[in-house]
């Protein structure tokens, strides 16, 4: 039986399940948004940007090698707790890195343990969410897993990089930054205290197929199996080219608003680009996301993937017209910003959706699902880290065509991918995946 029907108050589903998703949200829009942010304020050029925020980010990358062994810990909550703790302490470290004559690569060293926690408590996060709530509370509550992800995002763009703006003008840019960071860890350990409360425990299952050998050998099948998988090729390198456009924009797009105008850019402050991008923005993506879904379900998969895709890149239009024309309308500028993003959300469903029915299923679905996320992110990842050398060399004009033209591959691909289960020839119909894998 689902833990949530504990007699405490505080375990019901309604008093930990928004904190927790806001505590998975925040240290992910802390290293996607706000580190890029504070490193544009710092003088750090866009090439190097792109190289040490892609490499941090290598945390999601990576993290299905170690999911299954987190069921070696006692609890989902325990893991859950210790790291939203290690979290916010490690912010706190970024802050104080940010005082010392090697900033950068303190910094940087710092908010690689930020990922990885974040990464990690990814992990029992979600693990503790299907463990703990029956079928019913899950889907009841789906809706508020993603709503209050999202708010990390509203709070990280909408929230601390106006803050961060306004304090870079009266308190100046060190100290800015380092109130930013201070504020993300305290939020972040005072929700690891209030959940060690709130949470219901989950408790891992114990048994001999939970050692670490037992497990290693569960992971090495589940990679083997998902390795021969029908045409599982083909849809890696489709998962690696859909965001082939997109990571490069959400990388520059950003650093291009705050460049000086002489340089190209368009000269906003630190607290415009977080107005800009984190209300009406964010408004957009989350309606585009909802409407994506609606859209695909309508239509079907097979049929919508291409428009899916198109509705990814076209959008980036935008950037080429802010590129070309320099207007200096906050409400122009939000407008076009609002249309990226609200094609970025709608599409964004597609591949979610491919990875979810066409990759995933067979005798692993959610270990296979998790290893597909791990690759959509490397692809993620690898164009992110070419971004800021492809700018440096063509310049922002040049460089937002450029992206347009990389969306080109994944579009035609999308014409030859196989659009069905991507079930192993020997393997075994859903249902039958040990729990040891099933870790996210």
């Amino acid at each position: 039986m689902p833990n949530a029907a504990a007699a405490s108050p505080g375990r019901n589903p309604p008093f930990w399940v928004p904190t927790l998703y806001l505590a998975q949200g925040l240290p992910f829009y802390a290293i996607a948004v706000i580190a890029a942010q504070m490193f544009k304020s710092m003088g750090v050029a866009n090439d190097e940007i792109g190289h040490w925020t892609a490499a941090i980010g290598m945390a999601w990358v990576l993290k299905p090698l170690w999911s299954p062994f987190l069921e070696l810990a006692p609890s989902k909550k325990s893991v859950v707790v210790t790291f939203q703790l290690v979290g916010g302490a490690c912010m706190g470290a970024v802050a104080l890195a940010l005082q010392l004559p090697a900033w950068f690569a303190a910094c940087v060293a710092m908010l690689w343990l930020v990922a990885i926690s974040a990464a990690t408590h990814d992990i029992a996060c979600d693990g503790l969410y299907i463990a703990s709530l029956s079928k019913k509370q899950q889907a009841q509550y789906a809706g508020w897993t993603g709503t209050f992800f999202n708010a990390g995002r509203f709070i990280s763009m909408g929230g601390l990089v106006i803050l961060a703006g306004y304090l870079e003008k009266t308190r100046g840019i060190v100290a800015a930054w380092t109130i930013i960071f201070g504020i993300l860890a305290a939020t972040m350990v005072a929700l690891g205290l209030y959940h060690a409360w709130s949470l219901p425990a989950a408790r891992n299952a114990a048994g001999a197929q939970h050692t670490a050998a037992g497990i290693a050998r569960t992971l090495k099948e589940v990679i083997v199996d998902y390795l021969k998988k029908p045409g599982i090729w083909v849809s890696i390198l489709f998962i690696i080219l859909f965001r082939a456009g997109e990571a490069q924009v959400q990388t520059i797009g950003p650093l291009f608003l705050r460049d000086a105008i002489d340089k190209g850019g368009l000269g906003l402050s630190t607290a415009e680009v977080g107005l800009v991008y984190g209300t009406s923005g964010t408004v957009a993506f989350i309606v585009g996301s909802i409407a994506g879904g609606y859209f695909t379900s309508w239509l079907g998969l097979r049929r919508a993937i291409l428009p899916l895709i198109l509705a990814v890149n076209l959008p980036n239009l935008v950037f080429w017209y802010l590129s070309t024309w320099h207007p200096h309308d906050l409400v122009i500028i939000g407008a076009a910003l609002s249309a990226e993003m609200f094609g970025y959300g709608f599409g964004f469903v597609g591949i979610i959706l491919y990875m979810m029915q066409v990759v995933a299923p067979g005798r692993y679905t959610t270990a296979h699902y998790a290893f597909s996320t791990g690759i959509m992110q490397l692809g993620f990842v690898l164009f992110k880290w070419v971004s800021g050398d492809i700018q440096a060399a063509l310049g922002y004009q040049r460089f937002f065509v450029w992206v347009l033209l990389a969306a080109i591959p994944v579009a035609v691909l999308s014409q030859f991918i196989p659009m069905d289960s991507r079930v192993a020839q020997d393997a075994e119909q859903p249902g039958g995946e040990p729990e040891a894998a099933t870790a996210r």
